[in-house]
């Protein structure tokens, strides 16, 4: 039987992944340190590796395909090619940052006052290009961690951190004078892989079935009975991805909808629709939207 070597990323990605793999219908079993957890796809050959070297074994050829950031295969230099952005890190929709931090009360304020200065980040090959397109000369070096406090403590005169808020940051006193770069999460396989037909067809499902996971995350179904002479009051109340479904009911007179909608508008839109005659009305949760 012909298997797909997926690697999936071990340490802060690791239970999001899991969990939309789920969402997509795939059950994963991870166990104590292993790090080649059970799938119940016969075909599919998961390896846990952190994100930080997964482009490098997917370029390598050690995996057909793998799941990791779009800063790491950038740090990387590695050539692989990314299927798809798939946006899930937190539950959210943000894109995460590399920031330059500085201390709150550092006299540096733009990028060309790192001149000579020290810099501590994880993501020390990128922090050197984007210097470079400002023609900043700066001793860029490799931070384990705890980077923030390195240039608390004067360590280092400034830091490249990964945020999403900025609030880790401001926390520990630190101004953030200039991004970058942005990242997502990002499905990326070798050329190798590409060219094998079955190995393809494999990929495109998997993606296609954890893009409808993702985009299904934050919506909810709504069911509900509507009269006829309400039929237009509601359907002008409704938000939907595309037109509502519309059935008639063995009742006369009365029909019965069902739309998609962020969850998020649930709450207020219950109660109206119940002030304009709705009756019935049954909120159920979504695993996938295909489109």
């Amino acid at each position: 039987m012909k298997k797909l070597k997926l690697g999936l990323p071990k340490g802060s990605l690791q239970d999001a992944t899991v969990k939309v793999f789920e969402r997509a219908g795939f059950q994963i079993y991870v166990s104590g340190r292993s790090y080649f957890p059970a799938i119940d796809d016969a075909e599919i050959e998961p390896v846990l590796l952190r994100a930080q070297e997964m482009s490098r074994y997917v370029e390598e050829h050690a995996l057909d395909c793998g799941i990791t950031g779009a800063d790491w295969v950038l740090e990387n230099g590695s050539k692989v090619t990314v299927l798809s952005d798939l946006i899930y890190a937190k539950q959210s929709s943000v894109k995460v940052r590399w920031v330059l931090a500085v201390p709150e009360n550092s006299k540096i304020k733009t990028v060309e006052d790192l001149n000579g200065k020290r810099i501590a980040t994880e993501v020390v090959n990128v922090t050197k290009q984007y210097l470079k397109k400002f023609k900043v000369k700066a001793d860029v070096e490799f931070s384990w961690g705890a980077t923030e406090a390195k240039v608390a403590d004067g360590l280092v005169d400034a830091v490249v951190e990964l945020t999403e808020t900025g609030s880790s940051l401001r926390a520990h006193k630190l101004r953030i004078i200039a991004t970058v770069c942005e990242s997502t999460t990002q499905f990326i396989a070798n050329k190798t892989a590409l060219q094998d037909p079955w190995k393809k067809e494999k990929m495109d499902q998997i993606v296609m079935l954890l893009k409808g996971a993702i985009t299904a995350n934050k919506m909810v179904g709504l069911k509900m009975n509507v009269e006829k002479k309400n039929f237009e009051k509601i359907i002008n109340l409704l938000p939907s991805l595309k037109n509502p479904t519309v059935s008639n009911l063995t009742k006369p007179d009365w029909l019965a909808v069902e739309i998609v909608i962020n969850e998020e508008t649930v709450r207020t839109l219950i109660p109206k629709l119940k002030s304009i005659g709705a009756q019935g009305i049954i909120e159920y949760p979504l695993n996938k939207i295909i489109y």
